[in-house]
């Protein structure tokens, strides 16, 4: 009766796995055929840029179909070796070379240039919203980078990958830039199609991106720079004038500046065990429990994303104790390395799967991928723990206060926390509703309060400062619904609530 009952699992199960699989390929070619309906309503140009992308949305939706259930096996998680993450003080010992323009000019600093600042209440690229004294995020990457190659007679590029979304509105920006000694580059990640989540089709009718199709089509996360960057000849480029890595990060993060000590610790290995690929990871405070973190998985280093984390772990995987670390996005990755791994197909990023619901109610599904995630695909990979002031991510209102203030002081393109404040720590600013679009922030404040004393700010409601004011210790500002708060000129806060209504009028 065992071996009746064993033999029909298995039939079933065999048969199971053919339906699944003729399932598989009924929606590949399903999805094969109308990639190539959108691509016959392009021009010439635009298709051939086109296929490109659509060659690299075909590999990850087969991969897609392919993967069942978590791409982790918890059990197999380990922490990193002790050697495998470097203190930053370890490399910085190691001093400078004689000839810094030397490493310098085997550099090429590249800018994640293709989000949009829609989640600040701003329209266009996010890289182009003034952050400090009138300049723009953009603004100050080019301040850096002309600094560093006057400094030292050297030429490091400054590379943009933008998104259709982004690519427009910077071009056109950076003319302004034309007698800066910094030479510019721009290229465009992928544009891929947005599926329906229950037909697996795209829910695109034609290539345009407006109009009707304004939702069908979005930028497939950061992971896609490899393949755009290799489709489009800049990294064949940049390898033929030399360059050996490029500096990757965020152009919303402020603290990404070039760091000669890293710099240096890349350029000083033997060549026979020349480092790939360098993470920089920072101590996880509680506001980062969601930031991935270095793990140890099948003999390799690996990031570990919270949308990979199996559901019973979660809260495991935003413990401070167990996973002390949490990955900036800054990386140091060579050119030639990543020309290798393109070419063989060879890099294996972990596909995150992105459900949204469209405004009219439509549910989709993006699939998307890590720039991070390639670090297991690398020879000799590693990450460097350094100081959280190499971390300084605009993503919000509270955030843009911060480098606003007087806690940060500017020296060509680049922040530094001033030397007047007592604690390194940044205080933690939470402002409400009220503030979150650039433009009302700005109208509630006459000048940015003095900070430098300031533990914790809370800001609730209609609440508006006069100039001059300074706040120190923990001060909450709450004004309940229909109430108004204005914090007169001039006004020292220190360790207190404020609640109520406070009119302050002009006579």
């Amino acid at each position: 009766m065992n071996k009746l009952w064993e033999t029909l699992v298995c039939v079933c199960s065999c048969v199971m796995t053919e339906f699944q699989e003729k399932l598989r390929q009924q929606h590949e070619e399903s999805m094969h055929r109308e990639l190539e309906a959108l691509l016959n309503t392009a021009n010439k140009p635009e298709a051939e840029i086109s296929r490109k992308d659509f060659d690299g949305f075909k590999k990850i939706f087969h991969r897609f179909l392919q993967v069942k259930g978590p791409s982790v096996d918890w059990a197999k998680i380990n922490r990193p070796p002790e050697d495998s993450i470097q203190p930053y003080e370890k490399i910085k010992a190691k001093g400078l070379p004689d000839n810094v323009s030397a490493s310098l000019n085997k550099l090429a600093v590249v800018k994640l240039n293709g989000g949009l600042g829609t989640s600040m209440g701003c329209k266009g690229p996010k890289s182009l919203i003034s952050v400090r004294n009138e300049n723009t995020f953009l603004d100050l990457t080019v301040q850096q980078i002309e600094h560093l190659n006057k400094t030292f007679n050297a030429d490091v590029p400054l590379v943009l990958m933008n998104s259709f979304n982004t690519d427009d509105d910077t071009k056109k920006i950076l003319q302004k830039y034309k007698h800066h000694r910094v030479n510019i580059h721009t290229f465009n990640q992928s544009r891929y199609p947005r599926i329906n989540k229950e037909s697996l089709l795209p829910i695109a009718k034609n290539m345009a991106v407006s109009g009707e199709n304004a939702e069908a089509w979005y930028p497939p996360g950061h992971g896609d720079i490899y393949a755009s960057f290799s489709n489009c000849g800049l990294l064949d480029k940049l390898i033929a004038e030399g360059k050996e890595y490029i500096f990757v990060s965020n152009i919303d993060n402020l603290g990404a500046t070039v760091d000669l000590f890293i710099l240096h610790h890349l350029m000083s290995q033997p060549a026979d065990r020349r480092c790939e690929f360098i993470m920089e990871v920072t101590d996880k405070t509680r506001a980062d429990v969601k930031g991935g973190t270095l793990i140890q998985y099948d003999d390799h280093l690996r990031l570990l994303e919270i949308a990979q984390v199996p559901k019973a772990h979660v809260d495991e995987f935003k413990s401070v104790t167990k996973f002390k670390i949490f990955n900036t996005n800054n990386l140091w990755i060579s050119l030639p390395a990543i020309k290798r791994l393109h070419e063989k197909n060879a890099m294996d990023l972990e596909i995150i799967v992105n459900p949204k619901t469209l405004d009219g109610g439509l549910n989709v599904i993006q699939l998307e991928t890590a720039v991070g995630a390639a670090i297991k695909s690398f020879n000799n990979a590693m990450g460097v723990n350094v100081p959280r002031s190499r971390f300084l991510p605009v993503k919000t209102s509270s955030d843009l206060l911060l480098v606003m203030s007087n806690l940060y002081s500017l020296d060509a393109g680049s922040l530094t926390m001033s030397k007047r404040r007592e604690f390194p720590t940044t205080p933690h600013v939470k402002l409400g509703s009220s503030f979150t679009k650039v433009q009302d922030f700005l109208t509630r404040f006459e000048s940015i309060p003095d900070m430098l004393e300031l533990d914790h700010l809370t800001v609730s409601g209609d609440v508006t400062f006069g100039k001059n004011v300074s706040l120190k210790g923990t001060v909450i500002i709450i004004a309940n619904h229909g109430d108004r708060i204005d914090i007169p000129a001039g006004a020292m806060l220190e360790n207190k609530i404020v609640s109520g209504n406070l009119r302050i009028l002009d006579h």
